[in-house]
């Protein structure tokens, strides 16, 4: 029976090292049952941290994920000298990098949904950049919503 359908799910992403990583994968495999409910909708994906950061981007070469990753670190870079750059470094010199590298990137995406599937480009895929050189346990909530299939 066609209607609308809303819904939420807390994810936890597995624990990745500093870095860019393709997490569509990860995303979807939480997100198979609710998903395929939809016939026409919207994914929205939102990181609850304020050192990582979400995006889409490239899902095929992995050298482009190195390059992101290099290239925000040549933009805002790190205090290890501790020479004061930034005021906020209780939590380590990687700490405000990844405050601002955060901010530049952002915490959420939003993807269609077409027929119980992502409706992602054909080079795109979604991205889970860690700022912080600790590993932790990154929770995402994901809401759902649109016309029933």
């Amino acid at each position: 029976m066609p209607g609308t359908t809303y819904s939420q799910h807390a994810l936890t992403l597995p624990s990745y090292p500093r870095g860019s990583h393709l997490i569509t994968s990860d995303i979807t495999s939480q997100l198979a049952t609710p998903l395929k409910d939809v016939k026409v909708g919207l994914l929205h994906l939102f990181l609850q941290h304020t050192s990582c950061a979400m995006s889409l981007n490239e899902n095929w070469d992995s050298d482009v994920r190195k390059d992101m990753s290099d290239s925000l670190d040549k933009i805002v870079v790190e205090d290890k000298a501790g020479k004061g750059i930034y005021r906020h470094d209780a939590e380590g010199s990687d700490d405000m990098p990844a405050h601002i590298k955060s901010s530049l990137i952002g915490a959420s995406v939003s993807i269609p949904i077409t027929d119980g599937r992502l409706a992602l480009g054909t080079w795109q895929g979604i991205w889970f950049l860690e700022f912080r050189d600790g590993k932790h346990r990154r929770k995402v909530m994901a809401t759902i919503q649109g016309e029933k299939a």
